[in-house]
């Protein structure tokens, strides 16, 4: 992380970018005035955030933030960005359970205002668990806070996806399902395999990928367990916390239709990912914090459904970050910011700790 520059996250331009959605708007909500805008620092390499403020007597929104479509000039980390579809989520969500989704205003499919399709919804104020650098390391909110505190904010975080799970009527959900044959998680694993041909097509594939998939097939689970709605994206660095409470449950990019482990596992890795990284460059990190064993425990006893075949979803969830890891690293390498190895298995940052569970030795 100390050695190689920060990805670029966008070739956009924050003032064009204002002035283009202030010439929009008056075509929604005529004579409104749009002040503040402002891209946040946390921004990611995928769908885009704007934040900004709408003067007007009759808006239903005030304070606002914009998810704009990736720029398809700028070597986007996934082929396609179905906003439509991540509005409906976020609609469905809000109507269906109690979790703390912004409400979700204006969809606009049409990508001449902006350069790509966007929705408006409503900001959320708080405070979110930082990605750059990691919670785990020394110097932020989350890491100053007590041993108390952060046992609250794990409690209220698993208890989101344990709510999502049992309050959304998994029938709603299936139009999330991949195109394809088979089983909710058979479709969603062969969708992953169709990103990691997009990913490598033309460029030098992963052998560590390629076994972590062969893997897969061998812990593949007896009994798959239901399907229901995933959040997808399902970690802390995607909540809006007040103090120490979720306040706004955001980026459903990633939302599909899979097993309630498919979520689990990829919470479960994700902190696991920033913990080891930290603990790589020789701090301690938050070794009792997002404990797998902790979290696997709490979901059980908030939904009655005990996770099973873990070894298995943490495994898929480092396998399918590893892709992703590795379809930015090609992203910088685009852009001139890294030089591509002759390993390719080395751009993947979690390279370590995914072959350790494709060994078994990991846990």
């Amino acid at each position: 992380m100390a050695t190689a520059p920060r990805p670029r996250t966008s070739t956009r331009e924050p003032e064009e970018l204002g002035r283009r959605l202030a010439a929009w708007l008056d075509t929604r909500l005529p004579g409104a005035k749009v002040t503040n805008v402002s891209v946040p620092g946390s921004n990611g390499m995928s769908s885009e955030t704007l934040l900004f403020d709408i003067e007007h007597p009759d808006t239903p929104l005030r304070a606002c933030a914009l998810r704009l479509a990736a720029d398809p000039a700028a070597y986007t980390v996934f082929p396609t960005y179905d906003m439509p579809r991540q509005h409906r989520v976020m609609s469905l969500v809000a109507r269906h359970t109690d979790l703390p989704v912004p409400r979700v205003q204006w969809l606009e499919e049409d990508p001449g205002p902006l350069g790509a399709p966007f929705f408006v919804m409503a900001r959320a104020e708080g405070r979110v668990p930082p990605d750059v650098m990691p919670y785990t390391y020394e110097g932020n909110w989350l890491h100053a806070a007590t041993d108390a505190q952060r046992a609250a904010l794990q409690e209220a975080s698993i208890g989101l996806l344990a709510r999502l799970h049992d309050q959304f009527p998994s029938k709603e959900a299936e139009f999330l399902l991949p195109e394809g044959e088979g089983t909710p998680l058979r479709r969603h694993v062969d969708a992953q395999r169709a990103y990691y041909s997009w990913v490598v097509g033309g460029l030098a594939p992963s052998p560590l990928i390629e076994r972590a998939f062969a893997r897969l097939e061998e812990l593949w689970p007896q009994d798959e367990g239901p399907a229901v709605l995933n959040w997808g994206d399902a970690r802390i660095g995607n909540v809006i916390y007040d103090g120490f409470a979720p306040v706004a449950v955001l980026d459903w990019e990633m939302a599909a239709y899979a097993p309630r482990e498919v979520d689990l596992g990829w919470t479960v890795y994700l902190h696991r990912f920033f913990q080891d990284l930290t603990v790589g460059f020789g701090q301690p990190g938050l070794p009792d914090f997002l404990r797998r064993e902790d979290l696997e425990r709490r979901y059980a006893e908030l939904t009655g459904h005990t996770p099973r075949d873990m070894e298995f979803h943490t495994l898929y969830a480092a396998l399918r970050h590893g892709i992703v890891m590795l379809r930015i690293a090609y992203r910088q390498a685009h852009f001139g910011e890294v030089e591509v190895p002759t390993d390719p298995d080395s751009l993947i940052l979690h390279h370590a700790s995914l072959a350790a569970m494709v060994q078994g030795t990991y846990w």
